[in-house]
């Protein structure tokens, strides 16, 4: 075989595959996503009372107030940044992960010591005071929501029984059932803490 007959082969082989597998495969992933999840296909968008979106159920957000659950600190706050003052360009780079800081890091001993500080008499769980591999990480363990029912109950004047139910509805267990530990969503918990009445 000569060298040129190979070589167009080559090319028409990259084409081929290029344009079905770079080109029509995706198109057909993303008309079934439609089709087939469309609330998931489009980043699972979380909607308060006036159906205004507040945030997606996959990517954690920052709760500090007693009136809410606290939610799992984050390295990189990538969900508090605000486009007029995002000096460390965390919109425009999409920037997400960890602090990847050494344990012996007095930095991160400082930080750590910070977060201990700020849930006040709370006992301070793993996932309440040290941030997420990723930094977006939107569940808290059924642990932490069961020691922050009684702050929040007594701030918004609810019975914890009632609060109780909230965190169960907003479980989600292990994934098939196997993997991993149940986790309680805070954003989709705090949600629906806002919706019932004070």
């Amino acid at each position: 075989m000569s060298l040129s007959r190979e070589v167009g082969r080559a090319l028409r082989s990259t084409l081929v595959l290029s344009v079905l597998l770079g080109l029509i495969y995706p198109l057909a992933m993303v008309a079934f996503a439609q089709v087939a999840f469309p609330y998931q296909a489009n980043g699972s968008l979380l909607k308060n009372a006036q159906g205004k979106v507040i945030g997606s159920e996959l990517i954690g957000q920052p709760f500090t107030s007693d009136k809410y659950f606290n939610s799992r600190p984050s390295a990189i706050n990538y969900s508090t940044a605000s486009p007029g003052k995002d000096k460390d360009k965390i919109l425009s780079t999409g920037i997400s992960g960890g602090s990847n800081l050494a344990p012996s890091n007095p930095d991160l001993l400082k930080e750590i010591q910070k977060q201990i500080e700020s849930l006040g008499d709370l006992k301070p769980t793993t996932d309440l005071v040290y941030s997420s591999g990723s930094g977006l990480d939107p569940h808290i363990s059924l642990q932490s929501a069961a020691l922050q029912i009684a702050r929040v109950a007594q701030y918004r004047g609810l019975q914890p029984s009632e609060l109780e139910k909230l965190v169960q509805q907003n479980t989600d267990g292990r994934f098939l059932g196997i993997f991993g530990e149940p986790g309680v969503n805070v954003l989709k918990l705090n949600l629906d803490l806002d919706s019932l009445k004070e």
